[in-house]
């Protein structure tokens, strides 16, 4: 695989460039090449099978890319899961993925059952030796695994293959002025698929990933020292991410005087963003993308330029890459003119061979046109000219701050509470965007004297089953949900109530 050997190569030519770095670790390119292949030639040692999955538990330390490459050295996909991620979901993933190895990059004892744990701060691996290119990952077979969120109340095990990131890998590092050895900005958890659009573009690049750790994320102090230290070159984040740092006033060119570029996916890019970020980094260029985690990352880009920012009209989302298609049909599939809102199908090599261990779900969102894997991706959409414009979704699917998830799964936890009779969730969006959402509960007999405390109470049992930014932030209480004519929810009805 060429991204593979592209890491090798720069190991072997630049072995003290740093290839991963947070504020207080550095991982070259020497190291983590070294370590993922000794890694790998144990893991093949342990025979569990080609392509059987490897969990992969941890944060932003360094020991994560290590495992990263030396599970798909050793011819695995790995799965990314984050500290973040309580752990009931924790071990539903491990047991629904049939993963018989997971790798703690952590210091903390994982309870886990009927699965051998490897802890990588007790490995010696000094002794192994480097594991043969023909037992790395094929193109055909998958490269990683990532868990989204499933309306069953299941997570979905998204499958990306060695030829879809290659896919992508090649279109980000050939499209876009991303020239070798640049700095990269990580924002997002590995567990998230957004984090695939710095870390293998820098990787296959020559660049360097600046990580930035949740405890920086959530000290406004912290992370501004982080990012004037970091030299970055190319910001890589949702936009909510950036919106956050618009509040300093210190957040401008002088911050980070080498920024050449934005690249922002996983949700809406607002207009007044843009404009802000482009009167405060002139020199930067601003890039808006999108895609599904089903279809590897992004599949569309657009340089943002001032004649975006004059129509005072929603960004458009790019066009799309050079080997993919985006088709807008109707609810019969029937293909849309120009202009025409419909649902966004995306068809070529960058699409997901499906979801894992899920055929009846696989089978519904995934088929294929024209010969090319096809995606359908339930977001309401139209083209124009070339440029895609999406407008959110076409069922109870959102993205909340660059998270994908399904209401349904955040009400199905929420039903399972005892304090709880019926809950529903409701997403507040002022200004078409999502800021947060309130769940509106019927709650059950309870002890409490206090609303608040009935909150705490359900939230607390929604952390243990949920991560943290799918918990609503708000909470209002009802006696009843209201129905539909023919016996559903009616979350208009619901909607109305809560506003009043």
């Amino acid at each position: 695989m060429r991204l593979l050997t592209r890491i090798a190569q720069h190991a072997a030519s630049n072995p003290e460039q740093a290839a991963f770095r947070t504020d207080d670790n550095v991982l070259t390119y020497g190291v983590l090449w070294d370590r993922a292949s000794r890694l790998a030639s144990f893991i093949h040692a342990a025979q569990l099978g080609r392509q059987t999955p490897i969990v992969v538990y941890g944060h932003m330390g360094a020991d994560m890319p290590v495992s990263f490459l030396a599970c798909v050295q050793a011819g695995h996909p790995y799965i990314p899961v984050d500290t973040s991620i309580p752990m009931e979901r924790m071990r539903l993933i491990v047991e629904k993925s049939g993963a018989q190895l997971v790798i703690n990059t952590t210091d903390s004892v994982l309870d886990l059952n009927h699965v051998a744990v490897l802890h990588m701060q007790t490995l010696h691996l000094e002794t192994e030796q480097f594991i043969g290119e023909e037992h790395w990952v094929q193109l055909d077979e998958v490269f990683y695994i990532i868990y989204t969120s499933g309306s069953t109340g299941n997570p979905k095990g998204v499958q990306i293959t060695a030829a879809n990131l290659q896919s992508f890998t090649d279109w980000m590092t050939g499209d876009f002025p991303l020239h070798q050895g640049k700095v990269f900005l990580n924002q997002a958890p590995f567990s998230f698929d957004l984090s695939v659009m710095d870390f293998y573009p820098a990787l296959q690049s020559g660049g360097t990933v600046h990580a930035l750790e949740k405890e920086v994320i959530n000290k406004p102090k912290l992370l501004f020292e982080s990012l004037s230290h970091s030299s970055v070159q190319v910001w890589t984040s949702t936009p909510s991410f950036v919106q956050m740092c618009l509040p300093n006033p210190d957040f401008n060119e002088k911050m980070l005087p080498k920024l050449e570029l934005f690249l922002f996916c996983g949700e809406v890019l607002p207009l007044a963003v843009a404009k802000e970020l482009k009167k405060r980094f002139p020199s930067a260029r601003i890039f808006n993308t999108y895609g599904p985690t089903e279809a590897t990352v992004a599949v569309t880009s657009v340089e943002i330029t001032g004649e975006f920012l004059e129509k005072k009209a929603a960004l458009p989302v790019g066009y799309v890459k050079p080997d993919m298609r985006i088709l807008v049909v109707d609810e019969a599939g029937n293909p849309l003119a120009d202009g025409e809102k419909g649902e966004l199908i995306l068809a070529g090599p960058s699409v997901s061979k499906g979801y894992l261990g899920e055929p009846l779900l696989t089978e519904n969102a995934f088929g294929i046109i024209n010969g090319m894997a096809a995606y359908r991706t339930g977001d309401a959409g139209f083209m124009q000219d070339g440029l895609v414009y999406c407008q959110g979704r076409l069922d109870y699917q959102i993205k909340l701050h660059g998270y994908r998830m399904e209401l349904e799964e955040i009400e199905f936890h929420l039903n399972q509470s005892a304090y709880i009779k019926a809950a529903l969730i409701i997403p507040h969006a002022p200004n078409e965007e999502i800021e947060y959402l309130i769940a509106a509960v019927v709650p059950a007999d309870h002890n409490f004297e206090k609303e608040y405390q009935l909150t705490a109470a359900i939230r607390k049992d929604l952390a243990l089953r949920l991560p943290a930014y799918m918990i609503p932030r708000k909470f209002t209480y009802h006696t009843a949900i209201p129905m539909t004519m023919n016996g559903k929810a009616d979350r208009k009805g619901m909607k109305e109530e809560v506003f009043a």
